[in-house]
C-alpha cells in the first residue's frame, strides 16, 4: 500500500485512533497496538501535563504512536487556540486537531469558529487538521488558509452510524488537494473500508473500538479492514463508474453520488 503522508511525515497505517472511553490505559495500550494505528488523538483537557506519567499519553508513546491532541471542549475559536498552545508547550508537538463544539448534546462542529480558529493557528505555524461538517465549500476554505487534513464527521460523533453523509464525502474527496481524513460516525470495520473504497486518505475511529465487548479484538478489525479498503481502491473497484466519461462538474457528481 501507498504511504500515509500527512504534514510532511510518512505513515504505513491510514487508521487514526482516539483515546477516550477505554476502560483503563492498558485497554488503550493493548487495543492501540493491536490496531496498527501511528497516529492518535486526544483531548487537551484530559492530559496531566503536571504529572510525570498518565493513562494517555504514556502508553502512547511507549508504542512510538505520534501524537495529536485536540481541542475537544473549545466552545469558540480562542479556546481553541489557547488549548493548541498548551499542547504545544506540553508536549512538543505542532500538530493539532482543532474541535469547536459549542453545542454540549451533539458535539457538532461549530464551522464558523473553526475556521477562525484554524486560520489562526496555521499563521501560528501548527500543522492543523480541521475537524468540520462534510462542507466541499469549508473544505476549499481551510484548504485556503493551509490546514494540513480536513476531517469531516460521516455521521454525529459517537452515534456510530456510518458514513451517513457520503454524497458530500465524494465530493470532498474528489475536489481537494489536502488529506481527506473522515472522523466520526465510523460503527463498524466494513464501514471503515468504505471510506477507503471511495478514496478517503485515512479514518479516525474511537467509540466503535473502546466501546466493543473486545476493545482489542475490534481494534484488530479495523486495522484489518481498513487494509482491505486501501488495497482494494488501489487496485481498481470493478463497479466504480468512470467519471472520465462525464462532460460537466455536474454530470461527474451525478455519476460518483449513484455509483
Amino acid at each position: 500500500m501507498k504511504k500515509l503522508v500527512l504534514a510532511g511525515e510518512e505513515f504505513n497505517s491510514r487508521l487514526i485512533v482516539g483515546t477516550g472511553k477505554f476502560a483503563s490505559g492498558e485497554e488503550l495500550r493493548k487495543a492501540c497496538e493491536a490496531s496498527g494505528a501511528q497516529i492518535a488523538t486526544m483531548a487537551v483537557k484530559r492530559v496531566d501535563f503536571k504529572a510525570g506519567t498518565d493513562d494517555i499519553v504514556k502508553p502512547l508513546k511507549d508504542l512510538g504512536i505520534k501524537l495529536m491532541p485536540n481541542t475537544s471542549g473549545a466552545r469558540n475559536a480562542k479556546e481553541a487556540i489557547f488549548a493548541a498552545e498548551l499542547a504545544r508547550e506540553a508536549l512538543g508537538t505542532d500538530w493539532v486537531k482543532v474541535e469547536v463544539h459549542p453545542d454540549q448534546k451533539y458535539l457538532l462542529p461549530d464551522p464558523i469558529e473553526t475556521f477562525e480558529a484554524c486560520k489562526v493557528l496555521c499563521e501560528k505555524g501548527f500543522k492543523v487538521f480541521a475537524y468540520i461538517p462534510a462542507d466541499p465549500v469549508l473544505c476549499r476554505r481551510l484548504e485556503e488558509v493551509g490546514v494540513a487534513a480536513v476531517m469531516p464527521l460521516g455521521a454525529p460523533i459517537g452515534s456510530a452510524r456510518g458514513l451517513e453523509t457520503l454524497p458530500f464525502l465524494k465530493i470532498i474527496i474528489n475536489e481537494s488537494h489536502v488529506p481527506v481524513i473522515i472522523d466520526a460516525g465510523i460503527g463498524a470495520p466494513s464501514e471503515a473500508a468504505k471510506a477507503f473504497e471511495i478514496g478517503a486518505s485515512a479514518v479516525m475511529v474511537n467509540t466503535a473500538i473502546a466501546a466493543a465487548n473486545d476493545a482489542v479484538s475490534m481494534a484488530k478489525a479495523f486495522k484489518l479492514a481498513c487494509e482491505a479498503g486501501v488495497i482494494a481502491y488501489e487496485a481498481g473497484l470493478a463497479g466504480i463508474v468512470d467519471t472520465a466519461r462525464a462532460t460537466s462538474p455536474m454530470e461527474k457528481f451525478l455519476v460518483e453520488a449513484m455509483a
